[in-house]
Formats: structure tokens, C-alpha cells, sequence
């Protein structure tokens, strides 16, 4: 479930935010993502508990989604996965390119 592109996104959003969040901004945020590739990856995180949807009965119907306890506990993970690849974007980058190198000259 947290191997999604989009449900990355998601939990990295909604745990940045102070408050819950709509569609819409959450739309506005993740740049490339399709309607309905944002409604599956909501339902999926609501179905597996980390996400929680609340609507709120106005005219239209507003839905606002925010993280369950469970939500953070694996915001935190998605975060540590996220630190060490800054931190290591450079040491990648020159395995791959040593790698290239190899397999390049027929190695």
C-alpha cells in the first residue's frame, strides 16, 4: 500500500499539514496525479486505516481527509525513507553511474 507513488504523496501532505485536508488542495498539491487516480489511493488509505474521511453535510458536500494515528506511525516511516535518500542521493548516483560504466564497456 505505501509503495503507491500517490499514496506517498498523500501522507507526506496531509502529515505537513496542521489540519485536514479536500480533495481539491490535496489535488492542487500533487502534481500529475488524475482524478481518479487520487479517489483510489484515498479509498485504499481509508480502507487500510491510515487515512480518515469526513463529510461534512453541506450543499455541495464537503470531505475533508486527514491522518489516523495509524496514518502517522507510517508518515514517520515514509519520512525516515525520505531523509535517507537525500542523504544518499549522491552515493546512488555514482553506483549508478559506476554501474553504466561497467555495463557499458561490456563488463
Amino acid at each position: 500500500m505505501l509503495a503507491n507513488k500517490w499514496s506517498l504523496y498523500i501522507l507526506g501532505l496531509l502529515g505537513q499539514s496542521d489540519r485536514p485536508l479536500r480533495f481539491t488542495e490535496l489535488r492542487r498539491h500533487i502534481e500529475g496525479v488524475t482524478q481518479k487516480s487520487l479517489t483510489q489511493a484515498l479509498r485504499n488509505l481509508e480502507r487500510d486505516g491510515l487515512v480518515s474521511r469526513t463529510v461534512y453535510p453541506t450543499i455541495p458536500p464537503r470531505v475533508e481527509y486527514a491522518l489516523t494515528d495509524l496514518g502517522h506511525e507510517a508518515g514517520a516511516l515514509t519520512t525516515a525513507i525520505a531523509d535517507w535518500s537525500r542523504t544518499n542521493a549522491a552515493r546512488v548516483q555514482a553506483a549508478r553511474a559506476a554501474y553504466d560504466a561497467r555495463t557499458a564497456d561490456g563488463s
